[in-house]
């Protein structure tokens, strides 16, 4: 007896030194998650939620120089699957504070994460400008603090290009994929964003419009003034309401 005793405990000893080694493992891998991805797998409150950061320049197909902050799009692409095929995962919030970057990496992540079925909602804090813009407003709910601004201006190419119609056209096809884009996952009208991009007496050395948090809302850009807590409490009432749902309605909450 005494000696069944002696090896329950000392299996139970086991069960939870293997316990301790997989919760320090865990951790690991998450510290390694942050520091490598800038995201947060799974939060420790009453939801899964995955945490994903947007920073600095959207990386595409060249790399930004070492010196500058920078997501990586072929980090952010596997973070968007997992968070769809994880049964453990709930809901996505997505933190934004970018200078914007390359389009088509822009609009690639854009893309996927209005295609995530789950719950998600996105935060723009400092500065949600350019090609940041989709990712904003691709969320199923979209939130902005007021000191947060937003620059829309025409695409804008940084390398060699060639002096001919068909070069102009490319531009604008490019342009109306994100124009479109804009509109069919916000309440703003098409023609409204195409106007607040071409505006030419708000920026000094360029044209376009700069919107700080109260106005991005008022033009039914983004969906609501909030800080992190609202995002989250969003979140959790709509995981808790099943919210397996669509995306949002184009021009359904403009103002």
């Amino acid at each position: 007896m005494a000696e069944n005793i002696f090896v329950d405990r000392a299996d139970q000893q086991d069960e939870t030194d293997s316990g301790q080694d997989t919760e320090i493992e865990r951790e690991r891998l998450e510290r390694e998650s942050i520091l490598e991805t800038g995201s947060v797998p799974k939060t420790r409150g009453r939801h899964a939620i995955h945490c994903l950061t947007v920073i600095g320049q959207i990386e595409g197909h060249v790399a930004a120089p070492a010196s500058q902050k920078a997501t990586r799009y072929e980090h952010v692409i596997p973070q968007l699957v997992a968070v769809q095929e994880d049964p453990e995962i709930e809901g996505l919030l997505i933190l934004l504070n970018t200078v914007g970057g390359d389009v088509e990496a822009g609009l690639a992540l854009a893309e996927l994460i209005a295609g995530v079925s789950k719950p998600t909602a996105s935060l723009v804090l400092g500065g949600g400008h350019s090609i940041g813009i989709p990712l904003a407003v691709s969320a199923r709910r979209s939130f902005i603090v007021p000191t947060a601004t937003m620059t829309i201006h025409p695409v804008r190419h940084s390398g060699m290009m060639i002096g001919v119609p068909q070069t102009m056209s490319y531009f604008e096809r490019m342009q109306q994929r994100i124009t479109g884009f804009v509109a069919a996952h916000s309440g703003i009208r098409e023609e409204r964003f195409t106007e607040l991009m071409m505006n030419t007496g708000e920026m000094v050395m360029d044209v376009g419009s700069v919107l700080d948090g109260k106005r991005a809302v008022e033009e039914g850009l983004i969906d609501e003034l909030g800080s992190l807590d609202s995002a989250l409490r969003w979140l959790y009432r709509e995981i808790e309401r099943g919210g397996r749902r669509g995306r949002k309605k184009s021009g359904s909450k403009h103002r």
